[in-house]
């Protein structure tokens, strides 16, 4: 019984280190803004202090008192949400039938004044300023891109079985390996 009873004290100090010690870890990454957005009550607005964006229908609504170039990056993401994934697509016109990860961050970007031409995702890796920006953010690398607007995930990845192209995502954002970037101010 008290070889039981050690085991048992063991096997739960071991849980208790493993636990500490992801715990610890996930502490020292900082998530990005939004990442960790809870759903609000009923009722309550959405504002930058509680996250932002909410998604309605498969559209993301902007909330209240976000600046005019995310209205505008929302929007202009809300336009091409549902476009089919096309390789190149978006490179050479802002307008095109379907868009790539590159091509769809590009238009958004360009569609809030932010960006006067096309950008592939590794020139996107040194776009703007370094660091998680307040409303928007760029994940870059010379593979793949893809933003965040004020909470909410815009990308051309993780979209369900026969779904491809860019779609609004819940704030699930896997930053190793990419550049995090943003526009200056926001």
């Amino acid at each position: 019984m008290r070889a039981w009873t050690s085991t048992l004290a063991l096997t739960c100090l071991a849980i208790f280190a493993a636990c500490a010690s992801i715990a610890s870890i996930a502490a020292a990454e900082p998530a990005p803004w939004g990442a960790g957005c809870m759903p609000t009550p009923a009722g309550a607005t959405r504002s930058s202090a509680n996250c932002g964006a909410e998604l309605s229908n498969g559209r993301a609504v902007a909330p209240a008192g976000v600046p005019d170039a995310v209205k505008r990056a929302i929007a202009a993401a809300n336009q091409i949400d549902g476009r089919p994934y096309v390789w190149g697509g978006g490179h050479v016109s802002f307008l095109s039938r379907g868009y790539d990860c590159s091509g769809a961050v590009s238009y958004v970007l360009h569609a809030a004044g932010l960006l006067d031409q096309t950008m592939v995702s590794g020139q996107l890796a040194y776009w703007g300023t370094s660091g998680l920006g307040r409303w928007i953010t760029v994940y870059a690398n010379n593979e793949h891109v893809f933003m965040v607007i004020a909470g909410l995930r815009f990308d051309t990845r993780d979209d369900p079985p026969g779904v491809n192209g860019p779609r609004w995502h819940r704030a699930r954002v896997e930053p190793p390996g990419f550049a995090a970037r943003h526009p200056s101010g926001l």
